[in-house]
C-alpha cells in the first residue's frame, strides 16, 4: 500500500491541491483538505474497484471533502466569496499557482473574480472541466452527476461568466 499511496500522492497531489484551492480560496485550508483527502485515500484504497480512473476517484473524494468543509462553515456563501489568502509560503510543484496565472493576464484575473459569483455547482464544473482539464464523462463521474447535468451546468456557468465579464468591462468604460 505504501508504494501505491506514494505513487498516487506524487502523481496527483498538485492537481488535487489546485482543485481545492480554487474551491476554498485559502491556501492553509486547501492544504488541510488535501491532507484529509489523502487520509481518506489511504483508508479506502482497498475499496477502490477500478470502475473509474484513479484521478476521477481522487477528485470525487476531493469534491466530497470540499462539500463537507463548506457544510461545516456557518455561512457557505461567505466562504465561497472570500478572497485568496496566499501567505508567504511557497508550494512545490511545476504547475503555476492560481495567483501566478492571474498575474499573467488581467482577463484571467477578471474571470477568477467573476467565478466567485457563480453557484457552487457551476464553479465545480468550470474548475474540473477547464482548470483541471477533465472531459465531460470524467467530470460527471467526479461530481456524481449525469453527463447531461454537467453539460447544462457548464452551459449556464459559461453564460453567466460571459455576462459578468461583459458587465465588468462596461463598468471600466
Amino acid at each position: 500500500m505504501d508504494s501505491v499511496f506514494d505513487r498516487l500522492y506524487k502523481e496527483y497531489q498538485q492537481d488535487v491541491f489546485q482543485f481545492l484551492i480554487y474551491m476554498v480560496k485559502n491556501k492553509d485550508t486547501a492544504e488541510d483538505l488535501l491532507q484529509e483527502v489523502f487520509i481518506k485515500v489511504m483508508n479506502s484504497y482497498h475499496r477502490f474497484e477500478g470502475k473509474s480512473s484513479e484521478k476521477t476517484w481522487l477528485f470525487s473524494i476531493a469534491k466530497n471533502v470540499t462539500i463537507d468543509y463548506f457544510r461545516k462553515q456557518k455561512t457557505i456563501r461567505k466562504r465561497v466569496m472570500d478572497h485568496f489568502d496566499w501567505g508567504e509560503r511557497e508550494i512545490s510543484g511545476q504547475e503555476p499557482l492560481p495567483e501566478e496565472i492571474a498575474e499573467q493576464s488581467e482577463q484571467v484575473k477578471k474571470l477568477y473574480t467573476c467565478l466567485d459569483y457563480c453557484t457552487t455547482d457551476q464553479k465545480m464544473v468550470i474548475i474540473t472541466r477547464y482548470i483541471q482539464d477533465l472531459n465531460i464523462s470524467e467530470t460527471a463521474e467526479v461530481l456524481g452527476w449525469s453527463e447531461g447535468k454537467v453539460k447544462t451546468t457548464q452551459h449556464r456557468a459559461i453564460k453567466k461568466l460571459k455576462e459578468l465579464m461583459s458587465d465588468e468591462e462596461e463598468e471600466v468604460q
